[in-house]
């Protein structure tokens, strides 16, 4: 069976202390680009194909954004962020979501995500309590299925069928990601939200994503402009990629299964992969990358790792923490 790299090619990130101990350990692959697109630093094997899940976010959105334009169309600068992101459903970002649907005339129930509760547990709470239950709407991906289907109104594309891979936006959106990363495509899955994903190995993905963050121009430029403005739409508020944005200028997304991909203002990128899929350390790990590369200052990082949630507690006391491996920090 296909499949991403192997734990013999891994090579362990990040570990968890706890009293002492070193309860956990997660181990995956990574890779530094610099903005020319040249590999400046490889952990394990980041030439292996990945799914990068919702790191894909940004091509989708790019695709989307040119095939609106050609119909003389645009998004705002919120709505093209939520085109690109995991939401937490709080009732900011749901406004965003329906105010496409509004553009393109149509309901929720056009939406083909999963219905799901907003991430946000204020919100969801405030769902329950209302006697509210699950939505398509507050699913995390609405974002991006509102303006695939704004997009396909605009060019007159089935909408019915929007999700399925022989659909012009999908074609276009496969063309996307090959060209900005520079691969063909290895496999082709089905994301969790139900829209196509692709696999391409982490220099790719971390090329793809340097390319439309240093971009100086167009649809990519005006995607990357409005991502680092309005970084609460993309995440939430002390959400981690949101974090990241907001105090330090940093392109953040995260996808599910253990992928994140981060840019620096300087145009330096990271993209990881965690062989257990767990996101927990994958922002430190990030960001450790980033500053091994000297894309950021470690006093920056060290001002925000207290919001990461990465103390680790014993009853109410703070017992140990998740920390970078070696691997991470050696030059």
């Amino acid at each position: 069976m296909r499949g991403t790299f192997e734990a013999s090619e891994a090579v362990e990130l990040a570990h968890l202390t706890r009293s002492g101990f070193i309860e956990s350990r997660h181990s995956g692959s990574a890779v530094v680009v610099h903005p020319d697109g040249l590999i400046s630093r490889s952990v394990g094997n980041p030439d292996a194909p990945i799914i990068p899940r919702s790191c894909l976010k940004p091509f989708q959105a790019l695709a989307v954004a040119e095939a609106l334009a050609g119909a003389g169309v645009e998004l705002t600068p919120l709505q093209t962020v939520l085109s690109t992101a995991s939401h937490a459903g709080t009732p900011e970002h749901l406004v965003v979501v329906q105010s496409i649907l509004d553009r393109a005339g149509l309901t929720p129930d056009a939406l083909q995500c999963p219905h799901d509760w907003p991430g946000d547990s204020g919100s969801r709470d405030a769902l329950v309590r209302a006697g509210s239950g699950r939505a398509s709407l507050y699913m995390n991906c609405s974002g991006k299925h509102a303006a695939m289907l704004f997009a396909c109104v605009v060019n007159g594309w089935p909408t019915a069928s929007y999700l399925e891979l022989a659909h012009p936006l999908q074609q276009r959106i496969l063309s996307m990601i090959e060209l900005l990363t520079g691969e063909s495509v290895s496999a082709t899955a089905v994301d969790g939200c139900g829209a196509p994903v692709h696999a391409i190995s982490l220099v790719g993905l971390a090329r793809g994503i340097s390319r439309i963050t240093s971009s100086t121009d167009g649809a990519a430029r005006f995607l990357t402009d409005s991502v680092l403005a309005n970084g609460w739409a993309i995440d939430g508020p002390g959400r981690a990629n949101t974090v990241c944005i907001d105090e330090l200028g940093v392109f953040s997304k995260l996808g599910a299964e253990g992928v994140m991909v981060m840019a620096a203002p300087d145009g330096t990128t990271v993209a990881l992969k965690m062989l257990d899929g767990s996101l927990r350390a994958a922002s430190l790990v990030g960001l450790s990358l980033l500053v091994s590369a000297g894309a950021l200052a470690q006093a920056d990082v060290d001002r925000v790792l207290p919001t990461l949630d990465l103390t680790i507690y014993g009853g109410t006391e703070p017992v140990g923490a998740i920390q970078v491996s070696s691997a991470v920090v050696a030059l």
